[in-house]
């Protein structure tokens, strides 16, 4: 019954994950809330990790929550249950999109999803604030490398790796 249960579930989220993966984190928060597969601590920490290698947010939290909850085959089912609907879909799409792509209705329903994925992705960094941002010490670390991002165009990499090393000599 897990299984069928972490299927439907990571089904639902690979559903409504129109955007990229950030769109699923707030589906992530309440699925943390509904069920003790990971913690919302737990997910901000998959975040950070799925942000800093290779794969998809959501992919790797299916895979994590999964596991969690029913081992390897937990982990798989969990998976397959985030990217079966993106497959439907796109196989869907790629049939109607040459048949309906100078449609006038198709592209103002598209243009309509944009802001509502934009408010899913303002709100997943919100809440990943609220948990991360926890003291004094940490939104410094935040200000200051949000503001060294902004005005010093360093690759991303090198960002990831200075929070690494800060967050160990401050034993974060």
């Amino acid at each position: 019954m897990i299984y069928l249960l972490l299927f439907f579930e990571f089904f639902k989220i690979g559903l409504f994950a129109i955007g990229g993966g950030l769109v699923t984190v707030p589906f992530l928060f309440d699925l943390s809330e509904t069920y003790a597969w990971f913690t919302p601590k737990e997910l901000t920490d998959m975040i950070a990790i799925a942000e800093s290698t290779p794969g998809p947010i959501g992919v790797n939290m299916a895979t994590y929550a999964g596991f969690n909850a029913a081992g390897i085959l937990g982990g798989i089912i969990a998976t397959l249950g985030l990217v079966t609907p993106s497959v439907i879909v796109i196989v869907i799409i790629c049939r109607l999109m040459s048949k309906y792509s100078c449609n006038r209705r198709v592209n103002t329903m598209l243009e309509g999803i944009r802001p509502a994925v934009i408010a899913l992705i303002v709100f997943a960094g919100l809440e990943l604030a609220k948990i991360s941002l926890v003291d004094l010490v940490h939104g410094l670390i935040f200000a200051i490398l949000f503001a060294s991002i902004r005005f010093y165009k360093k690759s991303p990499i090198f960002y990831l790796g200075l929070s690494a090393i800060i967050g160990v000599v401050l034993k974060l």
